[in-house]
């Protein structure tokens, strides 16, 4: 089922699958989230739970000694979400467990997501919510992708990404055969630190991983006109910055817990980087914000 919000500066559009975002317009009816161009990459702003990116061979145990098998990105993002509540200013979708996802992910749970727009912003909130006996480990992240350039008469090379503090200018290396991150060997970024020119070649081995991140807001924009979006990371500890490989008119600003399991990492669940515990019958609350520009 499609949903859409609206004020005098946004019209927003959702879905029920996967219960992600599907469309941004300004009030001049420009679109600025990728719409999904199956030749580029085929999807908008998967939500990511309750893994992000991969597991080492599609799997890993629990410190209980059960079996988690996972495809990279985990669970939720294909599957089917209720309509929680419509509002004027907000939407929230919500899903549990069921017999599959238990056999993928051995714990009860309900994922909320909630969006709700303040002027020219979407505040975007995650409710993982444990309602099984025992503790949950999981990790969870967002995936939007905003077209860019965002006019046909710009180019791709016309943007920045900005840093409001100065970030280190090394990341790991992904593996592209296994979707895994080599930590042991970190590539370097062409960047000052704070402004991120862009260039399709940034991906051409896949994303930038900034796992030391010291900024809490970055902008996609414009280097001239300014115009472009703004992500709010709220306690995400990890960004990615993504595109396609093959030269695809859209950048991705993911911010993520965790991370695919990495070189120096075993393959216990609970023991990957910056794992969140949530115990029986309470609920942990994660936020970021899109702003357009």
């Amino acid at each position: 089922m499609k949903y859409s919000l609206k004020n005098d500066r946004l019209e927003v559009g959702f879905t029920s699958l996967g219960g992600a975002l599907t469309s941004i317009k300004n009030e001049e009816g420009a679109e600025y989230l990728w719409q999904g161009d199956p030749e580029y990459w085929s999807g908008q702003a998967p939500v990511l739970f309750p893994i992000c990116g991969s597991l080492r061979d599609n799997r890993a145990a629990t410190n209980g000694g059960k079996e988690i098998r996972m495809p990279r990105h985990g669970i939720v993002r294909k599957e089917e979400f209720k309509l929680e509540s419509e509002k004027e200013d907000s939407i929230c979708f919500s899903i549990s467990e069921n017999e599959e996802m238990l056999g993928k992910y051995p714990y009860p749970f309900t994922l909320s997501i909630e969006y709700r727009l303040e002027e020219s912003s979407i505040h975007v909130t995650y409710g993982i919510k444990n309602t099984g006996t025992e503790d949950m480990p999981f990790f969870i992240g967002g995936h939007p992708a905003f077209r860019c350039p965002l006019l046909q008469t710009e180019d791709y090379g016309d943007y920045q990404v900005i840093f409001d503090e100065k970030e280190e200018k090394t990341a790991p290396t992904p593996d592209l055969k296994t979707g895994l991150v080599d930590m042991g060997h970190r590539k370097e970024i062409l960047f000052d630190g704070t402004v991120l020119p862009l260039a399709h070649s940034l991906f051409y081995e896949d994303g930038i991983i900034f796992d030391r991140l010291k900024s809490k807001k970055v902008t996609l924009c414009h280097r001239e006109n300014g115009h472009g979006v703004e992500l709010e990371m709220g306690s995400f500890p990890y960004l990615v910055i993504w595109s396609a490989a093959n030269d695809g008119p859209f950048l991705a600003l993911e911010p993520w817990t965790g991370l695919s399991t990495c070189s120096d990492e075993n393959d216990v669940f609970e023991e990957k980087r910056n794992a969140a515990i949530v115990k029986p019958g309470e609920e942990k609350r994660l936020s970021y914000i899109i702003t357009i520009l």
